[in-house]
Formats: structure tokens, sequence, C-alpha cells
């Protein structure tokens, strides 16, 4: 997971404490509510200037960092594919 990624997320997170986000981590235990969710869909989107899909938008994609982050993988591979290609060269 990008470190953008984890960084965005933290303030969100608050029972979270002083544990690392993992891609285990659960979301929804660790004090995400659906507002927070809609705030944190916003600033993923900028940060990683992609959007996710409608289908995405579901309480799985939302269940853990992991699964939060592979939808945003697999959001910014589908919309911006040269500079994956780029990334992956590298």
């Amino acid at each position: 997971m990008d470190p953008r990624f984890t960084d965005l997320l933290t303030p969100f997170l608050k029972f979270l404490g002083d544990r690392e986000i993992t891609a285990d981590s659960p979301l929804r235990e660790l004090g995400l509510d659906s507002m927070q969710a809609i705030e944190v869909l916003f600033a993923l989107e900028e940060t990683f200037d992609m959007t996710l899909p409608d289908d995405d938008m579901n309480d799985a994609t939302f269940a853990t960092a992991g699964s939060l982050w592979a939808a945003v993988s697999a959001a910014r591979a589908d919309q911006h594919p040269a500079a994956n290609e780029t990334a992956s060269a590298a």
C-alpha cells in the first residue's frame, strides 16, 4: 500500500491508536463510519487522480484497508494505464 494511502486513512480511524495500518486492518472496527467513508473517498480520488467506479461503492470495498487499496489500485490502472506501464518499467 502506498504511504500516502495509509497517511490519508489514519485521521479517520479513531480506534487505531499506535497500531500500524495493514491490509487486514478492519476499517469499520477502527472507527470509519459511513460519513467518513465519503470523505475518505473524495480524498482518495483527489490524491490518486482517479474515480472509484459505482460498483466499488459497497461495504466489501470499505471492509479493510487492503480491500480499499485494491479498489484504488484497480481504478488507477484502468484510468491511467500509461502511468502504470511507466512505473512497472522503472
